[in-house]
Parts: C-alpha cells; sequence; structure tokens
C-alpha cells in the first residue's frame, strides 16, 4: 500500500511539472517571432517592392562580388589628381535591428545589395582614401537601411555613419573643429549614396524632377557642408542619370548600360573646386578599366595578388 501511495505521489509530481513545464513553452515566442518583432525594420516608403527576377538571382546570388576598378581624375583643391576608384558590389544578408551583415540565415534578415566604394588619390606629398559604404533592400522599397563613410589622409580622419529607423540617425566624427562630433536625427529623403545601388536593381525606379536629396557623405564632408536634404533636379535619359544641385552648384552624372546587370560604366561630378575667390569650376571624371566577379574575401595570399593586375590597379 505504502508504494502505491509514493507510485501515486511520484505520477502527480510528474503531471505538474509536464504541465507547468508546457506553459513556460507555450508563452515563449519562437526567435523568429521574436526578431521579428523586436526589428525595427523602417517603414516601407512609396517604392513598388520589387521581386528579384531568375536573370537577378543568378547574377547576384552566386556567392561572388562584382568588382569594377575606374580611372579616377578627382578635382581636390583646384587642380584634377590622377587617382583610382574600386565600385565592390555584393548581395548580403543584413541584420534589421543591429544594422550589421548577419552572420547566419534568419527569418527576419534583410536581403541587401552592399556598395563599397573606394577612392585613392594623392594631393602633393600626401594621400587620400575614401571609402562609402551603402546597404540597399534589394526589395527597393525603403530608402537605404545603413550608409557609413569614412575619409583619411595625413591631417587626420573623418567618420560619418547614418542609421534608418524612425528617422535617419546620424554620428559624423571629424578632427576640423567646428564638425568635430556630431549627433542628429534628420526626416527621411533621398540618399545619393543609395542612388548608386537603386540603379543596379531597376534604373527606372530612380527619381526623377524636382526632389529634395541628401548628398553623398563623400562630397558633404569633402566641402563642409551640411547633413541635409538639399533641392535638386533629377533627370534620367537611357543610359545617362543626372542630378543637379543648384544651391550647391553641383552636377553628378552617372553613365551605365541600359541592359542587366546596369553596370557602370562611368561618372563625371562638377562643383567648384579650390579656397575663396580663387574656387573654379572644375569636372572629375571615372572611366571603367575592368570588371571581374570573385569571392575577394577569400583571395587574401600574395599570390592573389594577380587579381589586382587584372583590375589594372598596380
Amino acid at each position: 500500500m505504502s508504494f502505491i501511495k509514493k507510485y501515486v505521489r511520484f505520477e502527480l509530481k510528474l503531471f505538474a511539472f509536464i504541465a507547468i513545464f508546457g506553459l513556460i513553452i507555450s508563452c515563449i515566442e519562437s526567435p523568429s517571432n521574436k526578431d521579428i518583432a523586436e526589428a525595427n525594420i523602417p517603414e516601407v516608403e512609396t517604392k513598388e517592392t520589387i521581386e528579384p527576377t531568375q536573370e537577378f538571382k543568378d547574377y547576384w546570388y552566386k556567392g561572388q562580388a562584382e568588382i569594377t576598378s575606374y580611372k579616377l581624375e578627382q578635382a581636390r583643391y583646384g587642380e584634377i589628381r590622377d587617382g583610382h576608384s574600386v565600385l565592390i558590389y555584393v548581395t548580403e544578408d543584413f541584420l534589421p535591428k543591429a544594422q550589421v551583415k548577419a552572420d547566419r540565415q534568419h527569418n527576419s534578415n534583410v536581403p541587401v545589395l552592399k556598395l563599397n566604394a573606394t577612392k585613392k588619390f594623392n594631393t602633393g606629398v600626401y594621400p587620400y582614401s575614401i571609402m562609402q559604404s551603402t546597404f540597399y533592400p534589394v526589395s527597393n522599397d525603403r530608402h537605404a537601411i545603413k550608409v557609413s563613410s569614412s575619409m583619411q589622409e595625413w591631417c587626420g580622419h573623418v567618420y560619418a555613419q547614418l542609421n534608418n529607423r524612425n528617422q535617419f540617425e546620424i554620428d559624423s566624427h571629424s578632427y576640423f573643429e567646428g564638425e568635430a562630433d556630431e549627433e542628429l536625427k534628420v526626416d527621411r529623403a533621398i540618399l545619393e549614396n543609395e542612388l548608386w545601388t537603386q540603379l543596379r536593381l531597376d534604373p527606372k525606379s530612380l527619381p526623377t524632377g524636382d526632389i529634395k536629396v541628401i548628398p553623398s557623405f563623400e562630397f558633404i564632408r569633402l566641402k563642409h557642408k551640411n547633413i541635409k536634404a538639399y533641392n535638386a533636379k533629377a533627370d534620367l535619359s537611357n543610359d545617362v542619370y543626372t542630378l543637379s544641385y543648384p544651391e550647391l552648384s553641383r552636377t553628378l552624372t552617372i553613365m551605365f548600360n541600359p541592359e542587366f546587370p546596369y553596370d557602370i560604366t562611368g561618372w563625371e561630378e562638377s562643383f567648384k573646386s579650390g579656397f575663396g575667390s580663387n574656387a573654379k569650376m572644375l569636372t572629375t571624371k571615372a572611366t571603367k578599366l575592368k570588371s571581374i566577379k570573385s569571392a575577394y574575401w577569400g583571395k587574401n595570399s600574395n599570390a592573389d595578388e594577380d587579381l589586382r593586375k587584372e583590375l589594372l590597379l598596380n
């Protein structure tokens, strides 16, 4: 009889444990639901969502980046400087809340087309190195989720980062006194940086007419302009996209292949270069040299330097 009582008590305890455990499990959200709830994905705006075509998938989802080199003639301090530029496009999964590259597959990840745009040129004895990164949703239905920019030269370096949340949240740091450390929030507007990735998805989706645009972070810092949206006029022809800023006396022209994958063949940027009354209108020009597809992140041995020769960078 004592054995039966012990057995019954054991069964009751086991049943209670299972019931409590089941209740706890039922209250826990699955990781995907929780991540999606906390993702803080920027609200979808007025653009029409573009579903990737098979052609797009075959080109961009093969585990390789597109790397294109350009001969650069850069206007700086009232003179034209020789250098080179490289545009590196690659698709990757992006964490919408942390706004960084995802380490693993997850339902809440946002597929983006990332552009790392680099420039290198010399001004007299000292060099300039510029890099801008843009993370733009493949769905083409909202602004870039993130933009960052860094610039190094012998006087110092500057860095700026934009995160697309309820507004554009921007952190900017510079060795110049007047723009040393800034934190600001700006209402969403078209980003010049994002247009270079939007073009690669669908040139016909590019904004045209009288619009407001936040200029590229590169231009803003080189010319020490406020980070804000400026009035601009945009025009799209078959293979040329032009963006003019009357207030900034600046025009950007991007030339591209009108057929998929809409590769960029070159660009020109005209603006006043120099100081004060000696400033004059000059035009930066970039001319395509070579384009390759490569999983470059694994090409890091001395033997892989031949790829730089192929890109005409040596």
